[in-house]
């Protein structure tokens, strides 16, 4: 494996628009190196016998999909700073 060097650090840093001291450069230099290192040692095992799966769970763990009353409109809006015809009035994000 080719050692992960500090202007890989430094290009990486670069393109996340991190400033990183001389220190973080060195210890992020070693942790991606080890990261890499494991990737590697998982990509050299043998799972030819395993079969693909799109999940780690074998079994369905969700909850059945019952209907429950919502919020009332009126309790909804109660706090709200300024409703307006049974709605919510927020400030105009866009073209405005």
């Amino acid at each position: 494996m080719a050692k992960v060097s500090v202007e890989t650090v430094d290009h990486l840093a670069r393109l996340a628009r991190l400033s990183l001291t001389a220190e973080e450069r060195g210890l992020f230099a070693r942790q991606i190196e080890e990261i890499l290192g494991y990737a590697e040692s998982i990509q050299a095992l043998d799972t030819d016998a395993v079969e693909p799966m799109s999940h780690a769970r074998t079994v369905a763990s969700l909850r059945e999909d019952t209907p429950v009353a919502g919020l009332e409109r009126q309790a909804a809006l109660a706090d709200a700073p300024d409703p307006a015809d049974g709605l919510f009035r927020v400030p105009r994000v866009i073209g405005g």
